[in-house]
């Protein structure tokens, strides 16, 4: 439920505030008052179209699922629309893209605009016949699982196949390349930091004789190490702090040299070479963990290459195992939708009956499997497709699918925001349309715009919207405003003594 709603500054408004109760909320007025504007800003605040108010901000206290969105839940909901140099949604505070926030308020919120046609679209109209069969036969949801999980291993095993066959096509030219590239990497079979340590061999091979050079020079100093004993022992000075540097100098010259004089043993082209190896292996696949990480994927499928006909010739053989059992399923699905079909025909024409239109037909066509049965649902009224009915044909039919849904699916509540459901109608079938509405509104807070007093005079809150000197306003009418505004919808801006009694006569007949 919607409880309040909050515009500011929205094309021809400037500032709105609205509180809403629960049932069948009617929004009437002269035409181009505004009504369209508002319905936009409504509609705007939950991402289902784009506005140029400043601010939109609508409280729901329904019982929305935040968690999936990482939002936290309040006691209410607060939705938020800002634009200022772009268009800014929120939820609770958190800033939200409007993708997600339509997403996440198609939870609760049915919007349907003129000649949307969502309701006669083949899952529409499965997801309505599965729920009537699921309501009175239980094992039906059995019989949707089962489908389904069938029909999921049919379509991995399905797709397996068919790269398989791709695969086999080439298979030749996939062999070859794996086994290219594997030869390629083992044939330098590099280590795991080797690189690192080539390279600091080439560091010290690039050094030695500047090494030995200042090593050769460096040594004079041996020359004067007993001059510089007999000084210290003239001067009464202690020795052994300059003996162990000495030492430490022939030590250090010592394993340096050795070092230098194994570089001789070494065939350095060879290494050199080595070195230039690696590089060209890193530049092609990466540093060397990634290069045997490589070389591993390209032995698993040099394996799966070489075992293609053994996988194949299994993955058949499961194939036509589920393929079987996937017509089994489709079967007993096709079967239990069929048993409810002219029982939710009979449900489905009820309403239209009570809404002045000649009965519907829904029928089932057979189909190869897909993800939701091996049939196509759809529906026609008087033998004419849905898109060549009239428009309050189609709006009153539109109105039977929800009446249907709101009977048969389990704990159906939420938002429904109706775009001139009764235009292009009569009286009476602005009255049937209403009493229908009024029935869905035990569960749903249905929020409507009407040009007919019949619609308005059932609500159970009555909106005005109007305009004055370019700018729309619009307020909720106590009794007295709203056999007024009933009135004018009756007779016009000219009222009469009878358009009154009339207007008075439906609101004693609709409370």
């Amino acid at each position: 439920m919607i409880e309040s709603f909050y515009l500011k500054e929205h094309l021809s408004f400037k500032e709105e505030r609205l509180n809403f109760k629960n049932g069948l909320i009617v929004f009437s007025g002269p035409s181009g008052a505004g009504k369209s504007l508002f319905f936009n800003a409504l509609l705007s605040v939950f991402g289902f179209s784009v506005s140029d108010a400043a601010l939109l901000e609508a409280v729901a206290d329904d019982k929305l699922s935040l968690d999936e969105y990482g939002i936290e839940k309040e006691a209410v909901t607060i939705f938020k629309f800002i634009k200022q140099k772009s268009a800014r949604y929120f939820v609770n505070s958190q800033n939200i893209s409007q993708k997600v926030l339509k997403q996440l308020a198609s939870g609760f919120i049915g919007y349907l605009s003129l000649r949307d046609t969502g309701e006669f679209e083949n899952s529409s109209l499965l997801a309505l016949l599965d729920a009537y069969a699921a309501k009175n036969d239980r094992a039906h949801m059995q019989k949707i699982t089962a489908y389904k999980e069938c029909y999921e291993k049919f379509v991995e095993i399905k797709d397996t196949l068919e790269k398989i066959k791709t695969e086999e096509s080439k298979i030749n030219e996939l062999k070859e390349f794996a086994s290219y590239e594997i030869g390629k990497i083992e044939a330098v079979n590099p280590k795991v930091g080797e690189d690192e340590e080539l390279i600091e061999f080439k560091k010290r091979l690039s050094k030695k004789e500047k090494i030995q050079e200042a090593i050769s020079q460096a040594e004079a100093i041996f020359e004067s190490e007993h001059a510089v004993n007999s000084a210290l022992g003239l001067m009464g000075q202690e020795s052994a702090l300059f003996d162990e540097t000495m030492n430490f100098l022939r030590a250090v010259f010592e394993e340096e040299m050795q070092k230098i004089n194994e570089l001789e043993d070494i065939d350095v082209e060879s290494v050199l070479d080595r070195i230039e190896q690696i590089k060209a292996l890193k530049t092609r696949f990466g540093s060397i963990e990634e290069i045997l990480e490589h070389l591993k994927k390209r032995k698993e499928e040099l394996a799966h290459y070489e075992n293609i006909s053994f996988e194949k010739k299994s993955l058949e053989a499961d194939f036509k195992k589920l393929n079987s059992l996937l017509d089994m399923a489709a079967q007993e699905l096709s079967a239990s939708r069929e048993k409810f079909l002219k029982p939710l025909e009979k449900l489905i024409n009820s309403y239209l009956e009570k809404m002045y239109l000649k009965p519907c037909s829904i029928s089932l066509l057979k189909t190869l499997p897909y993800d939701l049965g091996a049939e196509e649902m759809s529906i026609t009224l008087q033998d004419i497709e849905i898109k060549k009915v009239s428009a309050g044909e189609f709006n009153r039919l539109r109105l039977s699918l929800i009446a249907a849904a709101n009977e048969t699916k389990a704990n159906s509540s939420g938002v429904l925001i109706l775009d001139e459901i009764d235009s292009n109608l009569s009286g009476k079938e602005s009255m049937s349309v209403a009493n229908v509405l009024k029935e869905i509104s035990a569960n749903y807070q249905i929020f409507a715009i009407s040009h007919h007093p019949q619609l308005s005079s059932c609500a159970d809150q009555h909106f005005l919207v109007w305009r004055k000197d370019n700018e729309s306003h619009i307020k909720e009418l106590n009794e007295e405003e709203r056999i007024e505004e009933l009135s004018r919808m009756i007779s016009g801006a000219n009222i009469t003594n009878k358009a009154r009694e009339f207007a008075k006569s439906l609101r004693r007949d609709n409370r």
